[in-house]
């Protein structure tokens, strides 16, 4: 994710609402679609899927519910860091789930490798212009972004503390049962210029 501060906005004039939230809504549903073709490889995953999977593993609450679990626990963290959600940290923390719940009902499970990488690679791609089109509308970051600007604010720099909740995060899924390989590593390759590149591109300015 881009290391700048997301613009949090609850009311916004209707006309900008009209043109910044379908882009909130197909970019998160880009975003949701791309967990599920990751989940489904079964070659790893980014670090907080492999924590939301670990919780699935453990408790068999579908995955996709597990992500709107998670999502809502960390806007308690919010509270302390007095960080403001917007209109698009509650459809994040509700939608990405649900797309994941609804896609896996119907998705696929590859049975070979080459199908395997498809799904991983097309999986991981659609994570930048997902995150580029609902980052971009500026309606309020995700709660795991809310929660790495929170803290940043305070001091650390975005880079290390974006690295040390992530590998927090890894290693608790890791301990959980939660899948890490070839998927995880490609997911942290090329996280950050793909998003970059389409956040650059479809950002909608104030």
């Amino acid at each position: 994710m881009r290391s700048g501060p997301v613009t949090t906005r609850f009311l916004v004039p209707p006309r900008e609402l009209r043109r910044r939230v379908p882009r909130l809504l197909v970019g998160l549903v880009m975003c949701g679609f791309g967990l599920s073709l990751m989940f489904n490889a079964g070659l790893g995953l980014s670090p907080w899927d492999v924590l939301h999977e670990g919780i699935h593993q453990r408790t068999g609450i579908p995955v996709g519910t597990v992500v709107i679990l998670v999502g809502f626990a960390l806007l308690l963290t919010w509270i302390p860091l007095r960080e403001r959600p917007g209109i698009g940290t509650i459809a994040n923390a509700l939608l990405i789930g649900l797309t994941v719940n609804v896609t896996l009902l119907w998705l696929p499970e590859p049975d070979v490798l080459w199908q395997q990488i498809g799904f991983v690679g097309v999986g991981a791609f659609l994570f930048g212009p997902g995150s580029g089109l609902y980052i971009g509308a500026g309606l309020g970051p995700g709660p795991r972004d809310g929660l790495m600007t929170g803290i940043a604010r305070r001091g650390p720099s975005v880079r290390r503390v974006r690295t040390l909740i992530e590998l927090s995060a890894l290693s608790v899924g890791f301990l959980l049962g939660g899948t890490v390989g070839v998927g995880t590593v490609l997911f942290a390759v090329t996280i950050g210029p793909n998003v970059q590149f389409f956040l650059e591109r479809w950002t909608i300015e104030a």
